[in-house]
C-alpha cells in the first residue's frame, strides 16, 4: 500500500475511533454496513432483505410481524400482519400475527414464498403450489400442476405456470381471478385486483377498477406489484410509476431510478439502485415529519405538530381531517397545538383558532391575552390582567377557571390546570385518576396531559401525578428546565440540554433524538423538541410503515447504535453531523387512537 495511502486510512481509522468513543457509539452497529437487496411492503409494515442474508423489517409491529428471527434468509414476503421468508436451506419460515394459522410453515423445502393478508403460498423446490392459513374463500386450495412463481392477495392467489399462464383461485368477487390468456413473466395479487408482466414487458391488470388501480399505463416494464388500492410497476427505464388510489400520497413515486418496487397497504417502497430503500405514502399521520427552516417554538398535538417561524408565520402537519393544520397567515407570537384544533396569539395579541368547532373549543373570545393553551376539546388562554378565561366543552368542569390572577395555563384532555404567582399549582375539571390533585408547594411550570399533570419546582425537579397504568407520572429524578406531558408520556428537558422521556414507548416516543434541544413538547402519541439550530425534530410515528431505517436510506452506510438513529425522523444527533462533515451521508425521517389491524381492512 503507497505510504500516503496507509497514512489516510490510519487517519481516517483513528478519527472514526475518536468519533465512536466520544459519542459512545456500540461497535456491531457502528460497522454495520449492509445493503439490501430486495424489498417487500405489507399493510403497515415492510422488510429488506440484505446482502448477507438478514432480513430488517419496520413499521406496524402489533403482532411481532417486523421482528425478524436471526439467521440467513434468500427471499422474504410482507403480508397483511405477518412476513415469511425462505431459509437459504429452502425451508420457509413465518412470523407475525398466527390467528388463521398464516405463519404454520409446512415442513419441506420450497423455492418460493408469498405472505398474503391473512394466508401465505410457497412454492415446492417440485413445482408444486402449496398455501396455508385462512381459506374462507378458497384461496389456499392450489391448483396441482407446476408453477414458476406464485403469489398470495388478500383472499385469493395467482400463480403462474412454467408455461407462461397465469392461474388464479380464491375470491372473485371483481374478477379477480378470471386470469386473461397469454404468456406473463411475473404476476402480483393485490387486495381484490391482479396484475401480470406480460412477456412483452406490458403490464395488464383485472379485477376491481376503483381508482383506476388497474389502468395500468402503457410503456415497457420490468416489473409490477399490486397493492391494496394501487399499483406499481418498473419500467425499464428503472423509473418507477404508480396508479390507482392516491390516498396519503402512495402512488407519488419520486423520481429517480429503482431496482425495485413494493407496493404494500397504503404505502409504497422501492429499493434505489445504490441499494438505498425509499419509501412514500402513508407516514402515520405526518406528525412528525418536521419541515426544514429554522422556528422559534414548536407544539405537538394529538395527530398534528405546529411550529412558529422566526418569521412569526405558523406552520403545521400532519393529520388534517379538522382543517387543524390550516393556519392562517399573518404573525403570530405563540402556537398551541390540542387534539383536533389549534390556537394562535397574535403579536396584537389576540387569539385565533382553526380546525374542530364542534364544542366551541375554537370560538376564541375577543380582547387580549398573554398565552393560550388547546386541550382536548376545550381551549383556555390567560388574560393580559392575569386572568384564566377557557371556552369549549365544558361537561367535566375544565372551562370552570377559578378567580384570581395566575402566571401560566395548559389545558389537558378533560381538565386544565394554572399556575399561581405565588408557584401554586391549581386544577379543575374531570379528576378521574387524580389528575388535578396538584400537590402542595410552589412550581415554576405546569403541563397537563390526557389523563395526567406535571409540575416542575423551582429546584429542577419534576413531580406527576393522575392516571399512571403506563408510568407516565413516574418522573427521574435529578434537575430539568422544562416538562410537559402528552398523551400517556411525559417529556422532560435536563439542564443540560438533553431530553428525557418516560411511560408507554409502544410508538418509540420516549426515544428522544440526541443533542441540546431548548423546548419540547408532548403530543398525543409523539414528541418534538426545538434545537439549538432553531429545528424541529419529532419522534414516533403512527404507524411507522414509511419510516424507513435511516442506515438503510443511506445505502447502508454506518451509522450509530445507542440512540443516535432518529428512527423518528428530525434532525441529526451530533455524532453523525461530524460524520457527515467526514463524507458520511445519513438521513432520518419520524393517536393517541393506536390502530389496531382491521381485521376486515387493508393487506
Amino acid at each position: 500500500m503507497p505510504r500516503r495511502l496507509a497514512a489516510a486510512t490510519l487517519a481516517v481509522a483513528a478519527l472514526l475511533a475518536l468519533a465512536a468513543a466520544f459519542f459512545g457509539w456500540d461497535g456491531a452497529e457502528a460497522q454495520r454496513s449492509e445493503r439490501a437487496i430486495a424489498i417487500t411492503v405489507g399493510n403497515e409494515h415492510a422488510c429488506a432483505l440484505l446482502d448477507s442474508g438478514a432480513v430488517e423489517c419496520w413499521g406496524g409491529n402489533f403482532y411481532g410481524q417486523a421482528d425478524a428471527p436471526g439467521g440467513a434468509f434468500s427471499a422474504v414476503s410482507a403480508g397483511g400482519w405477518h412476513t415469511c421468508g425462505l431459509r437459504v436451506s429452502g425451508a420457509a419460515e413465518c412470523w407475525g400475527d398466527n390467528h388463521s394459522g398464516q405463519t404454520d410453515a409446512p415442513g419441506g423445502t420450497f423455492s418460493a414464498v408469498s405472505a398474503g393478508r391473512w394466508h401465505t403460498c410457497g412454492l415446492r423446490v417440485s413445482g408444486a403450489a402449496e398455501c396455508w392459513g385462512d381459506n374462507h374463500s378458497g384461496q389456499t386450495d392450489a391448483p396441482g400442476g407446476t408453477f414458476s412463481a406464485v403469489s398470495a392477495g388478500r383472499w385469493h392467489t395467482c400463480g403462474l405456470r412454467a408455461s407462461a399462464a397465469v392461474v388464479c383461485w380464491g375470491d372473485n368477487g371483481y374478477g379477480q381471478t378470471d386470469a386473461p390468456g397469454g404468456s406473463f413473466s411475473a404476476v402480483s395479487a393485490g387486495r381484490d385486483h391482479t396484475c401480470g408482466l406480460r412477456t412483452s414487458a406490458a403490464v395488464v391488470c383485472w379485477g376491481n377498477n376503483a381508482d383506476g388501480r388497474t389502468n395500468a399505463p402503457g410503456g415497457a416494464f420490468s416489473a409490477v406489484s399490486a397493492g391494496d388500492e394501487h399499483t406499481c410497476g418498473l419500467r425499464a427505464s428503472a423509473a418507477v410509476v404508480c396508479w390507482g388510489d392516491n390516498g396519503y400520497g402512495r402512488t407519488d413515486a419520486p423520481g429517480g431510478a429503482f431496482s425495485a418496487v413494493s407496493a404494500g397497504g397504503d404505502h409504497t417502497c422501492g429499493l434505489r439502485a445504490s441499494a438505498a430503500v425509499v419509501c412514500w405514502g402513508f407516514n402515520g399521520n405526518g406528525q412528525t415529519d418536521a419541515p426544514g427552516g429554522a422556528f422559534s417554538a414548536v407544539s405537538a398535538g394529538y395527530l398534528h405538530t405546529c411550529g412558529l417561524r422566526t418569521s412569526g408565520a405558523v406552520v403545521c402537519w400532519g393529520f388534517n381531517g379538522n382543517g387543524q393544520t390550516d393556519a392562517p397567515g399573518g404573525a403570530f407570537s405563540a402556537v398551541s397545538a390540542g387534539e383536533f384544533h389549534t390556537c394562535g396569539l397574535r403579536a396584537s395579541a389576540a387569539v385565533v383558532c382553526w380546525g374542530d368547532y364542534n364544542s366551541g373549543q375554537t370560538n376564541a373570545p375577543g380582547g387580549m391575552f398573554s398565552a393560550v393553551s388547546a386541550g382536548g376539546t376545550h381551549t383556555c388562554g390567560l388574560r393580559t390582567s392575569g386572568a384564566v378565561e377557557c371556552w369549549g366543552a365544558n361537561y367535566d368542569g375544565q372551562t370552570n377557571a377559578p378567580g384570581g390572577t395566575f402566571s401560566a395555563v395548559s389545558a389537558g384532555g378533560w381538565h386544565t390546570c394554572g399556575l399561581r404567582a405565588s408557584g401554586a399549582v391549581v386544577c379543575w375539571g374531570a379528576n378521574v385518576s387524580g389528575r388535578t390533585d396538584a400537590p402542595d408547594g410552589t412550581f415554576s411550570a405546569v403541563s397537563a396531559g390526557r389523563d395526567h399533570t406535571c409540575g416542575l419546582r423551582a429546584s429542577g425537579a419534576i413531580v406527576c401525578w393522575g392516571a399512571n397504568a403506563d408510568g407516565q407520572t413516574d418522573a427521574p429524578s435529578g434537575a430539568f428546565s422544562a416538562v410537559s406531558a402528552g398523551g400517556w408520556h411525559t417529556c422532560g428537558l435536563r439542564a443540560s440540554g438533553a431530553v428525557v422521556c418516560w411511560s408507554n414507548n409502544d410508538d418509540g416516543q420516549t426515544q428522544p433524538p440526541a443533542g441540546r434541544q431548548v423546548t419540547i413538547s408532548s403530543g398525543g402519541s409523539h414528541a418534538c423538541a426545538l434545537g439549538e439550530d432553531r429545528t424541529v425534530s419529532c419522534w414516533m410515528i403512527y404507524t411507522s410503515a414509511a419510516d424507513v431505517p435511516a442506515w438503510l436510506r443511506s445505502g447502508g452506510l454506518p451509522t450509530t447504535g445507542t440512540g443516535g438513529l432518529l428512527a423518528h425522523g428530525g434532525a441529526l444527533p451530533a455524532g453523525v453531523i461530524v460524520l457527515a462533515l467526514l463524507g458520511a451521508s445519513l438521513l432520518a425521517l419520524l393517536a393517541l387512537a393506536r390502530r389496531q389491524p382491521d381485521r376486515g381492512g387493508r393487506r
